[in-house]
């Protein structure tokens, strides 16, 4: 189901989706996840918005990333990915969006429930 959610202090929702997504799964704030990614990317010499340097953020989070099954390339969407993950903490990627999904639920500022993700990262318990 979809949830409107959007921590942009100035209530943006263009260009931020990483950082939107990943405030979510990690329960943090938009400023703080800002700066942590924009410092990964510091530190690989790289834009916070390239995937490998958002995915190392998520990694040293405790995320793991997976790939989704190939068997529907084209009609797999998040409302499907959400029905069949009903529970536990996701980012999802879709090649030109980032979402966030919690326990079957998708969190964004949009209702992108038709979107094709590519791949997940999953926040992994300890």
């Amino acid at each position: 189901m979809f949830v409107q959610y959007n921590p942009n202090p100035q209530g943006n929702y263009v260009g931020d989706c990483v950082i939107r997504a990943i405030a979510k799964v990690t329960e943090k704030d938009w400023d703080s996840t800002y700066l942590a990614v924009a410092m990964q990317g510091f530190a690989m010499k790289d834009m916070p918005s390239a995937n490998h340097i958002w995915g190392a953020y998520l990694k040293s989070q405790g995320f793991k990333q997976y790939a989704l099954p190939n068997t529907c390339p084209d009609c797999y969407t998040v409302q499907d990915f959400c029905e069949d993950y009903p529970s536990g903490v996701y980012l999802l990627a879709t090649g030109s969006h980032v979402i966030a999904v919690e326990d079957g639920n998708y969190f964004d500022s949009w209702d992108s429930g038709s979107e094709i993700p590519i791949y997940y990262w999953k926040r992994e318990e300890n």
